[in-house]
């Protein structure tokens, strides 16, 4: 009886989750709609929650006093955001953090500020940080935006935690007797099940389905291309 030569190609897109002691946004770069005085966009993300002193503006952004300010973080690859964390001044001024939206997506569209939101900042206190969930908000961006304020716009502290989705392909080739292409989703399922034991949130899907791509005797003989 003659096998048949089936070339499989699939895809998968792996999610691997982060944890709180690997802060996505410290691998990001920050930039925001102004500067005040040296309070840069990057103190941001400097890993410090520190609040603004007075004396000593190391560790907070601030745009300058404008209408509709904004913040960026570009993550460099694109995540599925689970939680925000914002932490404000801790001398005073809790109003240039509190009323900022929270977008986050793949778009830089008005500098990103047009992504969907996952939430708006309320109830901030001075010297406190609050954590917004996003619920797997796919995204390379993460903006903090004012829109129709004029105001400062302040944060001494964005920490975001997310998973990184990595796409891989799989090429199999395998000889059958039978067809795969009938049974080509139960090959799926079974080949999601095995993988899904060593790799979490795995998810394939055929970019070419099964065919006979070659015919091969037994006995070596010459190779037939079939039919797909």
């Amino acid at each position: 009886m003659d096998k048949l030569i089936h070339l499989i190609l699939l895809s998968g897109l792996v999610s691997i989750p982060g944890s709180l002691e690997e802060n996505i946004k410290l691998k990001g770069t920050a930039t925001q709609s102004s500067t005040y005085s040296t309070w840069a966009a990057k103190h941001a993300i400097d890993g410090v929650r520190n609040g603004a002193d007075p004396d000593d503006v190391t560790y907070c952004s601030g745009t300058g006093y404008q209408s509709n300010p904004w913040w960026r973080l570009d993550l460099q690859d694109t995540y599925n955001i689970m939680t925000v964390l914002i932490t404000s001044r801790s001398d005073c001024c809790a109003t240039q953090t509190n009323r900022a939206e929270i977008r986050i997506g793949n778009s830089l569209e008005n500098n990103g500020n047009n992504n969907p939101r996952c939430a708006i900042i309320s109830d901030l206190l001075v010297d406190h940080t609050i954590t917004y969930s996003c619920n797997e908000m796919e995204g390379r961006y993460v903006n903090l935006y004012m829109p129709g304020s004029t105001s400062h716009l302040v944060l001494c502290e964005v920490e975001v935690y997310g998973k990184r989705q990595i796409k891989v392909f799989l090429r199999l080739k395998f000889s059958s007797t039978v067809y795969v292409g009938a049974m080509r989703d139960m090959i799926l399922n079974k080949l999601q099940s095995a993988l899904g034991s060593h790799i979490s949130d795995f998810n394939l899907s055929w970019t070419q389905l099964p065919k006979k791509e070659k015919q091969i005797q037994e006995n070596g003989g010459s190779c037939v291309k079939g039919a797909a």
